[in-house]
Order: structure tokens, then sequence, then C-alpha cells
């Protein structure tokens, strides 16, 4: 049977494919059942990526907390045990899938970010939304790692106020996220009724550094900065921060634009690690898969540092040497001798 670490080689060297059956047909003596015989009794925790990048990590007083969550495409699966039908923003709707929500810490001052937490959104085996495995994730991040890091950075899904709160009042940390378009607020001082977030009037100078406002259903002390940053012709986005330091769009919209390194992960680990590529059934096969997907990115990710490359290079490069030999010595030719 194989280790850990050659099924992690494996998912770094394959191109294209990354099906169990794909790997035996690939190693002598190593057939599809033993392959899948150890994938269903090892155990490869989320502990195991922290383990392997601790020591990598340039850390910063300065630094971001980011949470997302990614679906892994399974929509023409039939019997894979942890798939369910969920929201998948690539598909732009419900599609079947694994929920991942991922925890990632980025260094503002190198523009650095490493996968640091992984859950599997699995709530019919451990009842947990992905709200729970967020607040998880933060708690381990802060008391257990100990990171040293100044802001959490959410999508619009984890902006609730048990995860806000426990950010600004329990962890005495600065969060920014946004808003749903119809999230009710108030920025009268309580002299007008709450509005949607989306009706709010904005001034030339609230435009440019924000307006104070307080959320509905939050404690009265909460007045918290709320910025309009203009994502796009048609995407406005209404964020929402604890940090009083922030009193400028332009510094916001700064802050916010870390928080798509995490979308910059899903991408790399989808397109290089296979992490939606396993066909096995059963759940612990699954999140073994994911586990082993997330060690490789990270390595890549390692060597991208170290190599001033780009993860993408790294893995095209393993094709250098073959392309090399195989136009010096062809296996097959093109025309007889």
């Amino acid at each position: 049977m194989p280790s850990t670490s050659e099924y992690c080689q494996y998912l770094l060297s394959s191109q294209k494919n990354y099906t169990l059956t794909h790997y035996a047909e690939h190693v002598e003596g190593l057939s599809h059942d033993g392959i899948n015989r150890y994938l269903s009794q090892v155990r490869i925790r989320p502990q195991v990526l922290w383990e392997q990048v601790k020591n990598e990590i340039v850390l910063s007083p300065d630094g971001f907390v980011v949470f997302d969550d990614t679906v892994l495409d399974k929509r023409y699966s039939r019997a894979i045990e942890p798939v369910r039908s969920q929201y998948s923003g690539n598909a732009h709707g419900i599609i079947k899938g694994i929920g991942v929500v991922t925890c990632l810490y980025v260094n503002p001052d190198t523009d650095q970010f490493w996968a640091i937490d992984w859950r599997l959104f699995d709530p019919d085996t451990d009842g947990k939304t992905k709200l729970d495995h967020v607040e998880d994730m933060l708690l381990n991040a802060h008391h257990h790692k100990a990171l040293p890091y100044r802001s959490v950075l959410m999508d619009t899904w984890y902006a609730t106020a048990p995860l806000m709160l426990l950010v600004a009042k329990d962890l005495g940390k600065t969060f920014y996220c946004p808003l749903r378009k119809n999230r009710l607020v108030n920025d009268s001082d309580g002299l007008e009724k709450n509005q949607p977030v989306s009706t709010l009037r904005w001034s030339a100078d609230e435009l440019a550094h924000g307006k104070r406002i307080k959320v509905k259903g939050f404690p009265v002390d909460c007045i918290w900065q709320l910025f309009r940053i203009v994502v796009s012709p048609d995407r406005t986005d209404h964020v929402v921060t604890n940090d009083k330091a922030c009193q400028s769009t332009v510094e916001a919209r700064e802050t916010c634009a870390s928080r798509w390194k995490i979308e910059q992960l899903h991408r790399e680990i989808k397109q290089l690690c296979g992490i939606e590529q396993c066909q096995c059934r059963r759940r612990r096969i699954q999140r073994n898969h994911i586990a082993c997907a997330f060690l490789v990115w990270a390595r890549l990710k390692q060597i991208a540092y170290k190599t001033a490359r780009t993860v993408y290079q790294i893995k095209q490069n393993l094709l250098r040497h073959y392309l090399t030999q195989e136009l010096k010595n062809p296996s097959v030719m093109f025309a007889p001798a």
C-alpha cells in the first residue's frame, strides 16, 4: 500500500487525471484496491496542514485571517457519500457537491498567504454549519495557533451577529465584511427607521470616507463604519467594519482586496491539485483526498515563494524534461527513418 507522502507525490506529479485507477496504472506492484484500502483506513486531519506550513509562515501584527468556502463540483455523482445540494458561486446556482470551508493567513507586508486550516462541510456526520466551522477555526487560530493578526476578512455569508461580535467583543480584533443589499441598517442615530443598506443615500464626503451606521439586531454600542465600494460596473459592495482607524474608502478597498486571495487558493487547488476529481464513494477517502490536495498546494506554494515562480509554472515545468527527451529520442516517430 502507498503512504500519504506517496499519494501526495502522485497528486503533485499528475497533470490531468487524479483518480486511483490512474495512480495504480503508473506504479508497479500497486493496485487500485490497495490504494483504496489505505485511504479508507488512514485519517489525515486538517492539523497535518498546519504542521506542514507553520514554520514557513512569515508573521505580521497587521496580518489578516480570511475565511470562505468553496464547493467541489460533483454534479454528475450519484453515490459519493458527503455530496449534497448547495449553492456554488462558480456555477451561480445550486449544484451537487462537497463543501469545503478554508482558513487563510495573509501577510499584507509581503503579499504572501498560506492555507492554515480547512473543514469539510458534512452536517450529516457532525451536525455543524459552515458558520460553526468558521468559529472553530477562528478560535483555533487565535488561541491554539496564537497567530498575530489585525483583522478578520469574511464574505457576505459570514456577516452574522454571533461571528461579528465574537471578533469584535471576545477576541478584540477588527473585521471587514460586505453586507447583503437587503440588510437593515440605520445611519441617522435612530431618528429614522431602519432601511436596506442598498437604499442609503451617500454624500460626496461619505463616499470618500464612509459613514457611521448601526446594523439592526446588534447592541446599541455597536456603531460601525460602512463603506460603499464599487467593485465593477455591475457590482457594488457595502462593507462594514469595526475598525475605527479606517476612515478612507481607498483603505477599506485595499484591505478587502486581500480577501480575494482565498479565491486564488481555491482556483489553484482545483486546477493543479485535483481536489475535486476524486471519484471514490466513501466519505473517509474523500476527506483524505482533500487533505492531501491541501498538502500538495502548500508544497507548491512553498516552492513558489522560494523560487519566485508561480504555482502554475512549477506544475507545468514538470513536463519540460519529458518534452526535451521526447524531442531528442522520440518514443513514437512521426516519420520512419
